[in-house]
């Protein structure tokens, strides 16, 4: 019985087969070009959205801060930084900005901490605790627009609640025009603020809490650490992340401001109560002074980006440099 012997096509001297390393190399090619394809045209519809609602009108923004501009046609009369000089020569303006670094630290040496003491206590075995959780966090489901009309009755003068509440306990002394009084409307509105805005911050530390390991209290606990020595030493420093973030939040709204403002005061009584965003509102569609209004939207923004790149640069960088490490761990 005789055999024959066919040759392999495959492996023949004329046949030149790539190496497996440049195949390979290929095969990577592929795929990263078509996870670049995929993930762009996913991201696309987001990335034309941002370009035309966020980017071109803060470039527009910036070139018309240089104009003397009503907002009808385009800008024509260029009057280069005139807009930002009249600016810092307006006192509404220099006073906005002392309004606001009032809020600011009215809000870290009021707000959070009454938020962070709230927070604390609905984490322990509190009865009902699921109820007035959803109580104190209610107010900031609620519009600007809703809370502002609802405590613009509350402190009416005379007939609102607060003043007939007060005169029925006697400390008829202590009411007062409240919104109307330029010695009482930052006071009045920051406590509008701090009812709206602190169950959003007790939230924030109450998923902070949670996420701090029990067994570290207890270990602390058996050590001999009283309530406060546990806080400070081991629930203070563990919820650090979640404080920095809080208070970056709290800083950037006490400086955007406006809803609240507009919707109770317009700025009024006289200007005491104006924020940077309401006397932009004030110039650029009550007064039709496009140009003026834009110079303060250029200023607000610069604020909030210099306050937001230190903040991340000096607070917030250990926090990054953590979930850096921690993703790039994971894609190991």
């Amino acid at each position: 019985m005789t055999s024959t012997f066919l040759p392999d096509k495959r492996t023949g001297p004329d046949v030149d087969l790539p190496p497996p390393a440049a195949t390979a190399a290929r095969d990577r090619t592929r795929r990263r070009v078509l996870h670049w394809l995929t993930a762009t045209a996913f991201q696309l519809p987001a990335l034309v959205l941002f370009i035309g609602l966020v980017l071109l009108p803060m470039l527009f923004a910036l070139y018309a801060a240089f104009f003397r501009w009503g907002g009808f046609g385009m800008p024509s009369d260029y009057v280069g930084v005139d807009n930002f000089d009249r600016l810092f020569d307006d006192p509404v303006f220099l006073g906005d900005l002392w309004r606001c670094l009032v809020l600011i630290l009215l809000s870290l040496a009021l707000q959070l901490p009454f938020a962070l003491g709230m927070a604390v206590l609905l984490n322990q075995r509190v009865r009902g605790r699921a109820v007035y959780r959803m109580l104190f966090f209610a107010p900031y489901i609620l519009s600007e627009a809703i809370t502002g009309v609802l405590f613009s009755m509350i402190f009416a003068p005379d007939d609102g609640l607060a003043d007939q509440v007060l005169g029925g306990v006697g400390l008829d002394g202590l009411g007062s025009t409240w919104f109307a009084d330029p010695s009482t409307v930052m006071a009045t509105l920051f406590l509008v603020m701090t009812w709206k805005f602190f169950g959003f911050h007790m939230m924030l530390y109450l998923a902070g809490l949670q996420s701090i390991p029990a067994e570290l209290t207890e270990a602390a606990l058996i050590d001999g650490a009283n309530a406060w020595q546990r806080f400070r030493n081991v629930t203070l420093p563990l919820l650090a992340p979640t404080l920095r973030i809080s208070v970056f939040l709290s800083v950037i709204g006490s400086i955007q401001l406006f809803d609240l403002v507009w919707v109770i005061t317009q700025g009024g009584p006289d200007h005491h109560s104006e924020t940077m965003a309401v006397t932009m509102f004030q110039f650029g569609f009550k007064r039709y002074q496009v140009g003026y209004a834009s110079a303060i939207s250029v200023v607000m923004f610069g604020i909030s980006l210099v306050f937001a790149l230190a903040y991340q640069r000096f607070v917030l960088r250990r926090d990054l440099e953590g979930a850096t490490t921690t993703m790039r761990g994971g894609g190991k």
